[in-house]
Parts: C-alpha cells; structure tokens; sequence
C-alpha cells in the first residue's frame, strides 16, 4: 500500500469521524495489509483531524476478546479532545457511529512515557500513573457493522473503534486497593446486564498500560503527562438503543453515568 493510498485513507477516515458519518465496506485498496501500516495511517488520520490526542483506548488484552475482535494481540487507538469528560456524560445516540458502551478503568497520567531503547517496567509505569477512575468508554467504529465490513487493518487505521470517554472521581490510594478483585456491575435503566472484574479481563489495569508504553515507544510515538488511558473493558460489548442510561458501578471505587439520548 503505496503513500498516496495510506493518505487517501486518511483523509477518508478524518472525514467521516470530523462529520460522525459511517460507511458500509471499503475499496481492498484502500484496506492496509498489515497492522504496522494501519497504525501509522491511524497516526495520519491525527495529523488530519489536527485535534489534540487526549488519550488512548486499548483493547483485547486476552484471547476471547481477541477471537471476537479477530486479533492476535491486543490493539489501540486515539482519542481527541474534547472526547474525555467527567461523568455523568450524555451523547446524542442518532449522532454515534455502532456505538458501544464497555465499562474500564482509566489511568491519568502524571509523567511523558517517551520513547526509548529499553522497555518500561511495571514500576515505572505505576509511577507516571497519577490518577485511577471509574468509567465508560463510548467506542465507535466509522464502517457499518454489515457483510462488507472491513478487515481489522481498516479498524486499527480508524482508531480501533475510539470513540469517547467518560471517567469518574480519582480512586483513592488505588496502588494499595484491591482493583483486580473488585468486581464492577453493567445496568441499562435499572436492569443488571453484565459483571465483570479486571483480573478476568486484564489481569489488573496497570497490564494493559504496560503494552501500551512498549508499544508505543518501539513505534515512537510515546505516551505524555495527562493523558487518559482507557485499559480495556471489563463487562464486555452492548449494542445501546436510543433513551438508554448506562451505569458502572465499581462499588467502593464509585460509579459512573453514561447516557445516549
């Protein structure tokens, strides 16, 4: 896939997401051939928008949610300001692209991951870590969910279904509280749909942020202070309907509202 088409991709990208429009399938010419090149088309596609990246979601740490996600590793992808907001959160479901509610932790950080030779470890990644919500992430995929629907190269160059977020109050003293354990509850206007808790999904949210530095450091892009990482969903994937109110309970870790009118 030569640079003209890896731009070309990329403006298309920009474009539906500047415009909350989807599409259904897309020209094989344009689908990347491998993940390498639809990350740095996904790179392109921020250069495009010319927003500030806010943070990153990251995706399919394990193998189940890698067979439905039709991966072999886990992915990531940006998420632009001003799409990171403290809950209580409502987002217009007619203006969201296959919208999906996943309950996650969110990790702020207070320090650069920047680039390097050698990978982070667990305790300078738990290091820069200055903050540990509740939340919600919001994902979005800008291709219709239908029998065109593109190869995961084309999803990854989209983001990786990044959409928004939304976090709660900071965790106090997390690094000495039980966040593996801590079961978490999905409720859909009252009603219980799912439960979940990080060390089934995750093993603990500090994991997945791990791969993240590496990655991102071997790819040179890096990690910067303040930046909010959503590390991965905890209850799986729903399909919201319009009038829907989600709510993430984290019990004594605190709750977070997410709306879609």
């Amino acid at each position: 896939m030569d640079i003209a088409r890896q731009r070309e991709l990329a403006r298309l990208l920009a474009a539906l997401r500047r415009d909350g429009r989807q599409q259904s399938g897309l020209d094989p010419k344009l689908v990347p051939p491998d993940k390498e090149t639809a990350y740095r088309v996904a790179q392109m596609v921020a250069d495009e928008i010319d927003r500030p990246v806010a943070g990153w979601k990251i995706a399919a740490m394990k193998a189940g949610l890698q067979a439905q996600l039709r991966t072999d590793s886990p992915i990531y992808g940006r998420v632009y300001a001003p799409d990171i907001r403290e809950a209580p959160v409502s987002v217009a479901h007619a203006r969201q692209c296959s919208p999906i509610p996943e309950v996650e932790y969110q990790a702020r950080l207070g320090a650069d991951l920047p680039p390097r030779d050698k990978p982070y470890t667990i305790d300078e990644v738990t290091e820069a870590v200055a903050s540990l919500h509740p939340g919600i992430e919001l994902a979005e995929c800008r291709f219709i969910h239908d029998a065109a629907f593109p190869a995961l190269p084309a999803i990854l160059a989209d983001g990786a279904g990044a959409g928004s977020i939304a976090y709660g109050p900071a965790i106090a003293d997390w690094r000495t509280r039980d966040i593996a354990g801590q079961e978490v509850t999905l409720t859909c206007n009252g009603a219980l749909r799912r439960k979940g808790t990080a060390a089934d999904a995750l093993d603990h949210p500090i994991v997945p942020l791990i791969w993240l530095a590496n990655e991102l450091s071997r790819t040179g892009v890096g990690l910067k202070a303040g930046q909010m990482i959503s590390t991965g969903t905890l209850t799986g994937m729903l399909r919201p309907k319009p009038g829907d109110s989600y709510v993430a309970d984290f019990g004594p870790f605190g709750s977070v509202t997410a709306s879609y009118v």
